[in-house]
């Protein structure tokens, strides 16, 4: 059973996408990263993160992505991050975001939980139990956005783990996960770099 707490969710998803200027896209995709190590699949969770996912999809659509290196890789004994996307400290970012017209440098941090029609906004989890009613978990080869700020996601960094990490769910926006080509995440290292990102449906 869903723990009670004190949120109410003052903004809905339609809401969110008319403030950033997208269409919300409310519906599963799935999209071809193409790296230099080769090719992987990432379905897009839009049907429960549909802020995080038509943010993203609007990257794609305006080559964000495109000729971008995979800027830090975190390596422990048992969990890889992979992270890629517009590094807010790299000039290009700046440059980029004017161009896109991009209203912010961050998006609402988005989580959803099963028992609940609607995403949660600017909430993160911080009662362990909670996490037990998460749609969406850190597993392998999940995609989820950096955050830049306690209730905030990036508008244009995000990052991938090798392996489940039950810590740092509710915390982040997880919006995908990679459903071909898991070993060639694997291989991914800090000289790779995205030579695109396309979408399939």
């Amino acid at each position: 059973m869903l723990q009670a707490c004190s949120y109410t969710n003052k903004f809905d998803s339609n809401h969110y996408c008319q403030k950033l200027s997208f269409s919300c896209i409310q519906t599963n995709k799935k999209v071809n990263f193409k790296t230099t190590k080769g090719e992987f699949e990432v379905e897009l969770f839009g049907k429960d993160n549909p802020v995080t996912v038509s943010n993203f999809l609007e990257n794609i659509d305006n080559d964000i992505y495109v000729n971008q290196k995979f800027y830090k890789i975190i390596i422990y004994p048992q969990i890889k991050f992979i992270h890629g996307g517009v590094n807010t400290k790299n000039k290009f970012y700046f440059e980029r975001n004017q161009n896109l017209n991009k209203t912010s440098p961050s998006i609402p941090l988005e989580i959803k939980f099963k028992e609940e029609s609607k995403p949660r906004y600017n909430y993160q989890i911080k009662n362990p139990n909670e996490t037990e009613n998460l749609v969406n978990t850190f597993e392998n080869g999940s995609i989820a956005m950096v955050k830049s700020g306690k209730n905030k996601s990036s508008s244009t960094e995000f990052f991938f783990v090798t392996t489940k990490i039950p810590e740092l769910d509710g915390r982040y926006s997880i919006f995908g996960k990679v459903i071909k080509g898991l070993d060639v995440l694997k291989k991914i290292s800090k000289e790779d770099y995205i030579k695109a990102v396309q979408i399939i449906n």
